[in-house]
């Protein structure tokens, strides 16, 4: 039983002129979860945009670091089920699946 509480991303392109800053985090919460993304490119003021996921969509959630744990424990187990997917969050904090 895994489940993430909270969980920091930042993502950092240094191109001149215009070096790009890319946030997001996510929290757990008692309806489910909220992420919140930041966007900075070069001295322009910060994007940021905040939503909400409710309990009942991200039932199985697995976010970066629970999938590194699983990778780890499969891993060590030396063992795979067959067709084991998970739903996740992209890069941009959408909902998609993943598979193992």
């Amino acid at each position: 039983q895994l489940e993430t509480l909270e969980q920091d991303e930042q993502e950092c392109l240094e191109l001149t002129p215009h070096p790009t800053e890319k946030k997001m985090h996510v929290v757990s919460h008692q309806h489910g979860m909220t992420v919140t993304k930041t966007l900075q490119e070069g001295e322009a003021e910060p994007q940021c945009q905040s939503f909400c996921y409710s309990r009942a969509k991200l039932q199985g959630l697995l976010l970066e670091g629970a999938s590194l744990l699983l990778l780890r424990l499969l891993a060590r187990r030396q063992t795979m089920p067959p067709d084991l997917v998970f739903p996740a969050m992209d890069t941009e904090g959408d909902l998609c699946t993943t598979s193992y």
